[in-house]
């Protein structure tokens, strides 16, 4: 299972990255983990030759932006996207004219199936179960390849997210939060707590993404908070958009 950091930011895109978008590469399948606007980078890596796989966190633009540049692509195999409750009447709400082309135009078949009522339409083993945010978000946990993969974003410390990454070959967390920063108002981790979810889970790795574009503007911050989440959980890094893992 192959890892590519696409896109590592939230809220939007500065010169050091854009906004969240991680693509999974597995034997069978390509999986995309949001749709950032990191999502351009997207056909560098994915020929279409393959099952285009889409999971969304949630629906907040910073992870859905990038849906608009999906006329881009040439998924011959199709592209499903899969959301949460009420995802069909949401993403065809926005992707529609004057915004965008209709899903219906794009040169290739696509789908929406809604998480968790239609879990059993995708032909992989996944779990996803609800997190804590200021909207409904999803956490994801996937056994691929013989490997285990968690992607917890857009999230305050919860015991279902510690119940996704429990013994995780790799656990993707966001660190939208800078050291020390809490906000009960808006949920998110800091590197402290991005590391102690991984100990308290039992992780074997950790990538941090999804950090706040006005608390990380600079390439400095980002090995600031690898820095001190080393210091609680030693096998951490955090990601840059074009970073490749193994898992």
């Amino acid at each position: 299972m192959k890892i590519i950091f696409l896109g590592t930011n939230g809220w939007y895109d500065t010169n050091v990255a854009n906004a969240i978008c991680v693509l999974v590469k597995t034997k069978k399948y390509d999986i995309v983990l949001d749709a950032g606007n990191g999502i351009y980078k997207l056909d560098k890596y994915v020929d279409g030759s393959r099952p285009v796989y889409l999971f969304l966190s949630h629906f907040h633009l910073d992870h859905i932006a990038g849906l608009h540049m999906l006329l881009k692509f040439n998924f011959r195999k199709g592209m499903t996207i899969c959301a949460g409750k009420g995802a069909g009447k949401i993403l065809n709400s926005i992707l529609r004219r004057p915004f965008t082309v209709p899903l219906k135009k794009l040169k290739y078949k696509t789908e929406i199936v809604e998480l968790p009522a239609q879990a059993g339409r995708i032909p992989f083993a996944f779990e996803c179960l609800p997190l804590v945010h200021s909207d409904p978000v999803l956490g994801y946990r996937f056994a691929l390849d013989g490997r285990t993969l968690v992607y917890c974003t857009d999230t305050g410390y919860c015991a279902n997210a510690v119940k996704l990454a429990k013994g995780a070959d790799l656990l993707i967390s966001e660190c939208a939060h800078g050291p020390g920063e809490t906000n009960p108002g808006w949920p998110h981790l800091n590197p402290e707590s991005a590391a102690a979810f991984a100990v308290e889970s039992g992780a074997k790795r950790l990538a941090l993404v999804h950090f706040a574009a006005d608390r990380y503007p600079a390439v400095k911050d980002r090995i600031k908070a690898e820095k001190i989440a080393k210091g609680i959980f030693k096998n951490t890094t955090a990601a840059r958009d074009g970073l490749k893992l193994t898992v």
